[in-house]
């Protein structure tokens, strides 16, 4: 093991909306933090009240990024432009490179309980955002998960202990949901030069002389191990990593670019219908 990689800050979400006026807390994609190559946003949306979910995200186009959907609980369709549709169920994830265009819907697929998940936007370097689109749907029992007696860790992307994660990446990115027993110490070597971050939505992690509580991401430096202790009750947390891309960043809702200009052509062809 290497050294501790140290925890440089602590942020909190902020409350919004999205889509057709879900209810949802923003994460990354803030004042506080713009995006952490190569992640440019996270939202948790987490309500019992179907009228803060159930109108979800109709219809709208995406450019240059993949867009991620985990649901801790409830359930989520997606249909889009390339003829791909699916329902995600508790645990499930949907991988969607939008790459050169699409167009797609998230709509909840229940009108009662809990509605629990999370949306994380992953960047793509210039030489993959016009691949082509690309969708991933992976159900909870698709997801590899390595359980010990202190730790329960599930792999949507990445590696961890030698087990390889359920998604295809076009990018060097790791994504983990981490349920920790009170007290229980989770360590994993993350290569040097990727950014960290880590999402607790329960309970609280301490790393080092930091503690991120429920409903905070904690900020990783670029070296050294990943180490997490869970406090005196059971903690669950998101980790993401990823190797930054390190290229100009051109945003405009729901495209990511390089260049203004690109931006200005996603638009055009958005307009024309040449998305998938």
């Amino acid at each position: 093991m290497s050294e501790i990689r140290n925890c440089i800050g602590v942020v909190n979400g902020m409350p919004t909306s999205d889509g057709a006026g879900v209810s949802l807390l923003r994460v990354v994609g803030t004042p506080q933090i713009d995006y952490l190559d190569p992640f440019l946003m996270l939202d948790e949306f987490k309500n019992d009240d179907p009228g803060a979910y159930v109108a979800g995200f109709p219809e709208h186009p995406h450019r240059g990024f993949e867009t991620v959907s985990y649901m801790k609980q409830g359930a989520m369709k997606h249909r889009d432009s390339a003829g791909n549709e699916g329902i995600i169920h508790d645990g499930g994830v949907q991988w969607m490179t939008a790459g050169s265009g699409i167009i797609h819907s998230e709509m909840p697929q229940q009108t009662e309980g809990l509605l629990w998940g999370y949306q994380l936007w992953v960047n793509l370097p210039a030489k993959h955002k016009m691949t082509a689109p690309r969708y991933q749907d992976i159900q909870k029992d698709g997801i590899p998960e390595v359980i010990t007696d202190e730790l329960h860790v599930r792999i949507m992307a990445g590696h961890y202990q030698g087990t390889d994660g359920a998604s295809q990446t076009l990018w060097p990115v790791e994504y983990m949901d981490v349920m920790a027993k009170p007290g229980a110490v989770f360590t994993h070597d993350i290569p040097e030069g990727h950014n960290v971050m880590v999402f607790v939505y329960e309970g609280e992690m301490h790393a080092g002389d930091k503690v991120i509580a429920a409903h905070q991401l904690g900020v990783f430096a670029q070296s050294g191990a990943l180490e997490l202790r869970a406090g005196s009750e059971k903690a669950g947390c998101l980790i993401m990593a990823g190797k930054p891309i390190g290229e100009p960043v051109a945003k405009m809702g729901p495209f990511v670019m390089n260049t203004d200009a690109e931006i200005r052509q996603a638009v055009q062809d958005y307009r024309a219908g040449k998305f998938a």
